[in-house]
């Protein structure tokens, strides 16, 4: 007997959110299904798995050395409490001791933000204190330099569409005043595409997500400097003990890693032109108007935005969508102005038939569907 969504009471859910934790992140490959499921049927000694695995990663991405975490959010954690344990026993046993002064780790303003939990939450879970530089709408190398003391432990940068985009310094300016400073930069990459580009800036150590832009299953990849990436497994023996990954997960991502250098992920060209009959879709259904747009943080990602103009409010279509089976979850960043959108990257033809006749069941209930 294998478990099913009918055995454990769950409902289908169309993912038209794009690459979310809530709804479990990605779609792992038959490749990675099965380095999972050997990583499940055999024994390794762990800390061998984690170096070798980290070694081949490494390679691959042309840096020092990487660690398998759990997830991003561990990746952060993990990497504040090595830069200021700096490979301290002492620390290992005792990460937030009043002993330990050098604990501050500068963050742009517009950065702190919550991406399910915040920012501040994962740098205190490490051991961090935030100090944050600059303002909500800008933040420059000054405002970074002005905020460096002896207490600072290192200057973290969070790459996302959740931050404030608008005027603040790119991850290279960060880089610069970083190395003059003598203390390492922290990029968090979490659902970046580009796996090269911030260590080529200059950054010092970089997390991304396992499952979102590689597609991979639960789990965080930290690449960066050797030595601190030393400090960043060391914490398995500390806090990040709480934190630890599998074997099937460390395999399963290795293997995911090596198929998106190999394939890469969906173009936004090609997600334009599965858009296109979608659009024109939506914009036959009355009370809609729909375009396609790209993400706001300028990847090469593409979207259907569609404003709600008359009748229920875009809320009240969100609350719809999501109340019959199947699920369908959207992007609900600016439900407030009255704008849903859909990413389509995990979502079928089929699917965008169901979404496509759901809005217009909602939006005009006197008419049949198709």
């Amino acid at each position: 007997m294998t478990l099913n969504l009918t055995k454990l009471g769950l409902k289908q859910v169309i993912n038209a959110s794009g690459k979310m934790t809530i709804l479990g992140v990605s779609k792992v490959s038959e490749g990675v299904l099965t380095a999972q499921r050997f990583g499940g049927e055999h024994f390794f000694e762990m800390s061998e798995l984690a170096v070798k695995t980290g070694a081949y990663l490494a390679k691959l991405l042309q840096v020092e050395d990487a660690q398998i975490v759990s997830s991003a959010s561990a990746g952060i954690a993990q990497s504040v409490a090595a830069v200021i344990g700096q490979g301290s026993s002492f620390h290992l046993y005792h990460p937030y001791s009043e002993k330990i002064q050098r604990r501050e780790i500068i963050l742009p303003k517009g950065h702190n933000v919550d991406y399910g939990t915040p920012v501040e939450v994962m740098v205190q879970q490490g051991g961090g204190q935030v100090v944050e530089a600059g303002y909500a709408n800008m933040c420059s190398v000054d405002h970074i330099a002005q905020m460096i003391s002896p207490q600072t432990a290192a200057i973290l940068y969070i790459k996302s569409h959740h931050t404030v985009q608008k005027s603040m310094l790119s991850v290279k300016e960060a880089a610069q005043v970083a190395k003059q400073s003598g203390i390492p930069l922290i990029v968090d990459a979490a659902a970046e595409e580009d796996l090269f580009r911030y260590i080529q800036e200059g950054a010092d150590l970089v997390i991304y997500s396992g499952a979102k832009a590689l597609s991979g299953p639960s789990a965080g990849l930290v690449i960066g400097r050797k030595e601190l990436i030393e400090w960043v497994r060391l914490q398995s023996k500390g806090i990040g003990r709480s934190m630890k990954i599998g074997k099937e997960n460390m395999m399963g991502l290795t293997q995911a890693v090596e198929e998106y250098l190999a394939q890469g992920s969906e173009s936004g060209a090609s997600m334009k032109h599965r858009l296109e009959p979608f659009i024109a879709a939506l914009n036959q259904i009355t009370g809609l108007s729909a375009d396609i747009v790209q993400d706001g943080a300028g990847r090469d990602i593409y979207r259907a935005r569609v404003r709600v103009q008359n009748g229920p409010s875009a809320m009240e279509v969100i609350q719809k969508l999501k109340a019959e089976e199947p699920a369908i979850y959207t992007r609900e960043y600016q439900a407030n102005h009255g704008i849903i959108e859909f990413d389509i990257r995990a979502v079928t033809e089929t699917e965008m038939h169901v979404i496509v006749n759901r809005l217009k069941e909602i939006m005009n209930p006197e008419e049949p569907k198709e």
